[in-house]
């Protein structure tokens, strides 16, 4: 039998089981039980609704620039040809390369969390669709992750630009700020992901395309939001 912590069993304590909560309400709450040492993620869960009614399913990957930003840090790698080397450096990229960051890739050598690639780079970089593709690496042009304009390309996600991508259930989740910012801002950028969410749901998709939501912290429990 799982044995919970001291902390978790207090947390518990304050769950909610029989009230709806305002998103504003919940981030409120989980802000309050944010209490360990570190920066803590205040996450939100969606589950959309997959069906359409012209036959398949649905399936939602796209990016959403947050207002605020989402407090994470991506460790950005830029895979271009050498004579735009410079250029990637100067957009402030973690790491740079052309044949040399193939190389490393090739090797299983993926330290990074992004990888931006100019469009001349791709025919080089799809034969390992198979490494990267598993951990959400491989460039895509509908991602903002295949460009020329390289200064753009990094600044987006060093400034908050999050992707979005649901599971075979239709879950799926983003970061939308840190325990450290304030209570305002993590509900501007709870309303701008939800309403871009929202943007997304096909016409061929009938009732509601968002079916529940959830909001929680790295270490804290989750919280149904039940009110608008």
């Amino acid at each position: 039998m799982r044995k919970r912590s001291k902390r978790y069993k207090e947390l518990q304590k304050k769950s909610v089981k029989n009230k709806k909560l305002t998103a504003k309400e919940i981030i409120d709450l989980v802000k309050e039980n944010s209490n360990t040492k570190f920066d803590e993620s205040i996450d939100v869960s969606l589950r959309i609704n997959l069906k359409q009614s012209k036959g398949g399913d649905f399936s939602l990957r796209t990016t959403v620039k947050l207002p605020n930003g989402s407090g994470k840090k991506n460790k950005i790698a830029v895979l271009c040809e050498s004579d735009k080397i410079d250029e990637a450096k100067k957009s402030g990229a973690d790491l740079v390369g052309s044949e040399d960051l193939i190389d490393q890739i090739s090797s299983g050598k993926l330290n990074f969390s992004k990888l931006i690639c100019t469009p001349g780079m791709m025919g080089k970089i799809g034969k390992y669709g198979k490494v990267l593709g598993p951990k959400g690496l491989m460039p895509n042009p509908k991602l903002g992750t295949v460009s020329n304009d390289l200064m753009n390309a990094v600044k987006n996600f060093k400034t908050g630009l999050v992707e979005i991508r649901n599971d075979k259930d239709g879950n799926l989740a983003s970061t939308i700020g840190r325990k450290s910012f304030s209570s305002e801002k993590i509900l501007q950028n709870y309303n701008y992901f939800l309403d871009s969410i929202k943007k997304e749901k096909p016409d061929s998709t009938k009732g509601e395309f968002i079916k529940n939501i959830c909001i929680t912290s790295t270490m804290g429990i989750s919280y149904k939001v039940g009110a608008k």
